[in-house]
């Protein structure tokens, strides 16, 4: 009897098992097919203050490069999982100028500070989200990887060149997108629901639009100057 009874519980379990790796596979399924929305526009980016003249080092080999041209962070706030660990991303000194000037990045992700320039760099950072000091430092020289796990607006400065304005943005979630130049942007792979979208153009300018997204939904969201 025992070596009769032995084969079916067997195969019981490898049924059940099945049937249980059937449902996992099909709840990713479903999942990958509700992330498949697509919402994008243009945001009026005001010209802003206009930039003051360039300052000279005459003593350093390298100039001041001209500032990048403004651009806003479109980005859906809401509830989502928590993030995963990811590469660190980049914002170098490049031609006495931070590159990007601005960078969106989700909470808990990382940042490298690299040096591109043929000089000293210092960057530092005041801000209530994020305070860091990484010193001076030399084109060869790597200072110390930065992790954000406080959602704000992180300034970056550079101790030695005043003029040097840059700008991380740390977000609370993991659906945005910086724009182009004229203001244009595409966010893809977004869940169905009912979100805001918001256009980050500084920390005194902020759009803001309710949206609700059905799966496979194609939105146009336009962002006009107030």
């Amino acid at each position: 009897m025992q070596l009769i009874r032995q084969p079916r519980v067997v195969l019981i379990v490898v049924v059940l098992a099945g049937f249980q790796a059937s449902l996992v596979q099909s709840s990713v399924l479903r999942g990958l097919a509700q992330a498949d929305a697509v919402i994008e526009g243009k945001v009026a980016i005001p010209p802003g203050r206009s930039n003051p003249p360039l300052p000279r080092y005459p003593n350093q080999s390298v100039q001041p490069s001209p500032p990048e041209p403004r651009k806003a962070v479109v980005y859906l706030e809401g509830t989502f999982p928590a993030g995963q660990a990811t590469k660190a991303v980049k914002t170098g000194q490049r031609g006495l100028q931070f590159e990007p000037a601005l960078l969106p990045i989700q909470r808990g992700g990382s940042v490298e500070f690299p040096n591109y320039d043929d000089l000293y760099h210092n960057v530092f950072s005041y801000s209530k989200a994020k305070r860091f000091d990484l010193g001076r430092y030399r084109k060869d020289e790597k200072p110390a990887v930065q992790t954000f796990d406080r959602a704000g607006v992180v300034r970056l400065n550079c101790e030695i060149h005043e003029h040097m304005e840059g700008a991380i943005l740390v977000l609370d979630t993991p659906h945005f997108q910086k724009t182009e130049a004229d203001g244009s942007y595409r966010l893809e792979g977004l869940p169905a629901g009912k979100f805001v979208l918001k256009a980050w153009v500084s920390e005194k300018q902020v759009y803001e639009r309710p949206v609700e997204i059905v799966q496979g939904a194609r939105l146009r969201v336009d962002f006009a100057s107030q």
